[in-house]
């Protein structure tokens, strides 16, 4: 055990000896850190430029595609840099503030898509009062409100943590985990364990029960209507009915990651576990919405014909042919 006063940093282990295929490693996770923030980016100002999705619904999704970028980026920078570096040791100012990030981003995930989901079931239950209900300035202080709940709620945890002593450095993952840096301190607290508790607790259980309960009344409202309004909101439900099938798996992932010993699996399985949502879900939102929501298909055609219309070079009959 070391002193806790000599504990200035934290060694993050999961990254081993990968010897020459960091730098295969390191372009791999570069390609895909500049893949999520080109997708999440493109989809944000396809939303900005085109009048036609400036609705709440929309405006929700362009929160939820910063959000994509604000977790990457709160992953992959320090990532990138430890795949080219021997030590692997990360301060504790740097790790703290990538902990803050990349739970405020989580919670902020979770938060954004029961929003989502409460929009659909205004949408499909109350259609003649979406309008008053959902207005633009009721979406803006919804997304205040979910960035405000999710930032607090991470601090009031944190703040039981910053004040600790820690007897150990190493964290057998690829980022600085909540719950291991929790483990590594000299003595807890039962407001330690609790305040772990009620962050798990208000950042994911209860959006997961609103977004549940949201869904629920929206199946019972379908069953009970027309086959084409049924079809309009399979339509528009089902990429974020994925893209909460995809939180569920990847929270899971990293619970049982964090709390259990997974020391039997492979340290690659481990690494794996440990960062698929942080990974996947990312290019996942931008994809699912981009590809599966008709309005957001059509907005994307028109941005690219109107960017060909502004290439030089393109004849007047070439442009013309793409708009036909």
């Amino acid at each position: 055990m070391e002193n806790s006063s000599e504990v200035v940093s934290f060694v993050l282990a999961a990254y081993g000896n990968i010897g020459k295929l960091k730098y295969l490693y390191f372009s791999v996770m570069l390609s895909w850190y500049v893949s999520v923030c080109v997708a999440n980016t493109f989809l944000i100002v396809v939303i900005y430029v085109d009048r036609r999705l400036h609705e709440p619904m929309y405006i929700l999704l362009c929160n939820l595609f910063v959000n994509e970028i604000g977790g990457s980026t709160s992953l992959y920078p320090l990532l990138l840099s430890q795949m080219l570096s021997d030590s692997h040791e990360v301060s504790l100012p740097w790790c703290f503030l990538q902990m803050c990030c990349i739970y405020t981003c989580a919670s902020v995930e979770f938060c954004s898509l029961a929003a989502m989901a409460y929009d659909r079931y205004i949408s499909v239950c109350y259609p003649l009062h979406y309008n008053t209900i959902m207005n633009t300035r009721r979406v803006l202080r919804i997304i205040v409100l979910v960035w405000t709940y999710s930032l607090v709620n991470f601090m009031f945890s944190f703040s039981f943590i910053i004040g600790l002593k820690f007897c150990g450095n190493v964290i057998d993952k690829v980022f600085c985990d909540h719950h291991l840096v929790i483990k590594l301190a000299c003595s807890l607290s039962v407001n330690s364990y609790v305040s772990d508790v009620l962050f798990v607790f208000v950042s994911f259980v209860v959006p997961f029960g609103l977004i549940s309960a949201s869904y629920i009344k929206i199946l019972a409202a379908c069953l009970s209507t027309f086959k084409e309004n049924k079809q309009k909101a399979v339509t528009t439900c089902a990429p974020q009915i994925v893209s909460v099938s995809n939180l569920f798996v990847g929270c899971a992932f990293h619970f049982i990651d964090s709390k259990f010993d997974g020391a039997h699996l492979p340290q690659k399985v481990r690494v794996i576990l440990s960062v698929y949502l942080l990974i996947c879900q990312p290019m996942i939102t931008p994809f699912m919405y981009g590809l599966n929501l008709p309005k957001i298909k059509q907005a994307c055609k028109r941005f690219l014909e109107k960017q060909n219309l502004m290439l030089p070079g393109i004849g007047f009959n070439q442009t013309q042919h793409n708009f036909l």
